[in-house]
């Protein structure tokens, strides 16, 4: 369906209002988030590979559909992060304390290119 300017304006600037409120449910999402990417199970994999997605996409490509596999919970936390990563005024390591060493860490666990892919 075809929206007209004047309603993705209104979108825009209602988006652009949240931002603080999902700035701080995304933030938080990722701090519970973390801990599970960094576990060596199958919902680490899958969490540990979104993040790194979120990170760089082009270097570490994400299939949306392994969110399947998530809890609800986690799946949640996931589109609380990139509801906050849409227009970032941050990038999304940056968000939490220690964030280059955690990404690098992702990157030995679950970069393709170091075997964590499938």
């Amino acid at each position: 369906m075809t929206q007209s300017l004047g309603q993705a304006l209104a979108r825009a600037i209602a988006h652009e209002s949240q931002k603080g409120e999902l700035a701080k449910a995304g933030t938080q999402a990722l701090a519970r988030l973390v801990p599970v990417a960094v576990r060596d199970t199958s919902q680490g994999r899958v969490v540990g590979r979104f993040l790194l997605g979120l990170y760089d996409g082009q270097g570490y490509p994400f299939d949306l559909t392994d969110l399947r596999a998530l809890d609800l919970v986690l799946f949640e936390d996931c589109l609380k992060v990139l509801m906050m990563d849409y227009s970032p005024e941050v990038e999304v390591h940056e968000r939490i304390p220690e964030g280059q060493a955690i990404w690098k860490h992702l990157v030995q666990m679950w970069s393709p290119s170091n075997g964590g892919g499938r």
